[in-house]
């Protein structure tokens, strides 16, 4: 009996590959199932973004529902595959099923030009999540549970883990009409930051023309002096208006941002020794106001507003400073005003192709840090949880709300949001 058991995982390994070999047989050929050649234009492409980025709108910690249309899931799917190869996906919908039909352009080989795939989900026996409930390889119709098998080993063995795990793990339920369908999901923190860490990494080639920008400005440094988080913000974003045009420059201010926080926050000695430098060079802590934390909240806080949201930024920030008061270093109104100087950063760094334009310029005349974080270092800071009831109640009364809008009316007139 225990060898029987034994040979399990090698029965199972056996109809993987028994399975990817007829995929292979049969689902490759030189025609393709889908006709290639769909063109999106600047506006589908807006659109398919806004898409995608449509969950970064429900505040962390809550319960949100996302409606797309057929239009829509076919926009975001095309938009999404033909990042990475010349494909296609015909998206159709029905009564508690949606089905797939895809066609990739495989590299040159000896079998076929294109891989055809055909799938349906549906939602089976009232179940709030759809399963897999049909397979097609080419003309080749696979039992589902087999087909569900060999789709979930290739992608927890494959670099589409992480982003099949950030997509899926939030989702609570589908439900699936003849003309749209409708996502409910839970908006975990912890998913937003993994998301932010993940889509960073997706850009490498462009983060490290930024990191190589930071190791030249440290290098030049005079260590006798404080390293200014301005100092390390300027040259960057003059690279970034060098390198943009309206078609890219909400991406280059994002790697900006992103390559200043893995500095400032999480990743120096990465930077500091990078390949195309084969040198090492000083690290600094960065400082607002002479304080390395308020440097730390404000372009951390810009990095997940540029990357994810600002309402997940400005939350985040929040609940950080309500934790500081129960058991942490107390709460702290000018912590919060770096967090909330960063947010508006961020959104504005990336809210649209003018505004990133203006943004960058703007950072090229920056004097110091003062043009772009206002002076918050006379605000309430180190309450703990009784001292901060005593004084504002909870962060929904009059006096709390009044001191985010005066926060917030500061940030207003920094000189950055002035200049045309």
């Amino acid at each position: 009996m225990f060898k029987h058991l034994l040979r399990l995982p090698l029965y199972g390994l056996a109809v993987i590959a028994l399975v990817c070999v007829l995929v292979i047989f049969f689902g490759i050929g030189d025609t393709p199932a889908v006709a290639l050649g769909w063109r999106l234009n600047a506006a589908d492409i807006i659109r398919a973004k806004q898409i995608l980025h449509e969950g970064s709108k429900t505040r962390p910690e809550e319960i949100g529902t996302i409606e797309l249309s057929r239009q829509d899931l076919n926009l975001a799917a095309n938009y999404l595959l033909n990042r990475y190869s010349k494909s296609a996906v015909e998206i159709s919908l029905k009564k508690n099923q949606l089905k797939f039909t895809a066609t990739a352009t495989l590299p040159e080989n000896r079998i076929g030009k294109y891989l055809n795939i055909t799938l349906a989900l549906g939602n089976v026996a009232g179940n709030p999540l759809p399963r897999l409930t049909k397979f097609k390889a080419g003309k080749l119709l696979l039992p589902s549970y087999a087909a569900a098998a060999v789709l979930d080993y290739f992608i927890r063995h494959s670099v589409l883990n992480n982003y099949f795990l950030l997509a899926t793990k939030p989702i609570k339920a589908v439900t699936i009409e003849p003309d749209k369908i409708t996502i409910t999901y839970f908006s975990d923190l912890d998913i937003f930051v993994k998301a932010r860490n993940l889509l960073a990494g997706s850009n490498e080639a462009i983060l490290s023309v930024y990191r190589q920008q930071i190791v030249e400005t440290v290098s030049q440094h005079d260590p006798n002096w404080r390293l200014s988080l301005a100092e390390l913000l300027k040259p960057v974003f003059a690279l970034a208006y060098q390198r943009s045009t309206t078609a890219n420059a909400i991406e280059e201010n994002r790697m900006a941002i992103i390559a200043v926080n893995d500095y400032v926050n999480k990743d120096a000695k990465k930077i500091l020794t990078l390949p195309a430098t084969q040198s090492r060079a000083q690290y600094y802590s960065v400082f607002l106001y002479k304080r390395g934390d308020l440097a730390q909240h404000f372009i951390g806080s810009a990095a997940i507003a540029a990357s994810v949201s600002g309402q997940v930024s400005t939350a985040m920030g929040e609940e950080k400073e309500l934790r500081d008061a129960e058991r942490g270093s107390g709460f702290s109104f000018i912590d919060l005003a770096a967090d909330k100087a960063g947010t508006h950063f961020g959104e504005i760094a990336t809210s649209s192709a003018e505004q990133a334009r203006k943004l960058q310029k703007n950072m090229m005349a920056i004097k110091n840090y003062s043009d772009f974080m206002p002076d918050p270092t006379d605000l309430p800071e180190h309450m703990n949880e009784v001292e901060f009831k005593d004084r504002f109640g909870s962060t929904s009364s009059l006096p709390y709300q009044q001191l985010l809008q005066q926060i917030d009316d500061r940030i207003a007139i920094t000189p950055i949001y002035q200049q045309e």
